[in-house]
């Protein structure tokens, strides 16, 4: 697998941020302080999600910020506002295989976008945290587009004992019917 590479066109703070966090190993870089003009800095958590380039082929790092709902993570495809979508997310709709790095824990993972309730519970979440951030200052239906709210679940870990994926697990005689 060729090896990850900043994602291009990134602003000079998310290039800076994300560098940090590589250079590290993830133990700078997890928790981001940021400003926003007219509100006190805060401290948000963030991860890189490392996409397949739908065009290129090549690995692209994005740094953004997540939050969680159970197991998955969840990212939103803001850009900011922007009238299209991001090149990340683009990346992922034509691949959802993705690698997910959160502090110092890498992990491969799956990413979907969330739809209909599924989508409305995780505003109202966002809404609730009491963090407002540039993808929670305005409601859905207020932008040029929807914005995509994106879950990438970790792959499921299979014990040291389990079968093989390839391999059919043998049928119980009592599951078979005439």
């Amino acid at each position: 697998m060729t090896e990850a590479k900043l994602a291009p066109n990134l602003p000079g703070w998310m290039v800076e941020h994300a560098n940090r966090y590589l250079s590290s190993g993830g133990t700078d870089g997890h928790m981001y302080k940021m400003t926003q003009p007219g509100r006190p800095e805060m401290t948000v958590p963030s991860l890189l999600l490392t996409t397949t380039g739908r065009k290129s082929g090549e690995r692209f790092v994005f740094p953004l910020f997540y939050g969680k709902t159970g197991d998955s993570y969840i990212v939103v495809a803001s850009k900011g506002g922007a009238p299209q979508h991001p090149g990340w997310y683009r990346n992922l709709m034509a691949n959802p295989d993705v690698e997910v790095q959160v502090g110092t824990l890498k992990t491969k993972a799956r990413a979907r976008t969330a739809t209909g309730e599924e989508r409305t519970r995780l505003w109202e979440k966002a809404l609730d945290s009491g963090r407002p951030t540039p993808t929670t200052s305005a409601r859905p239906s207020a932008r040029s587009r929807s914005l995509c709210w994106i879950l990438c679940t970790p792959e499921e870990k299979e014990p040291n004992d389990a079968a093989p994926a390839n391999r059919r697990m043998p049928m119980r005689q009592d599951s078979l019917r005439d």
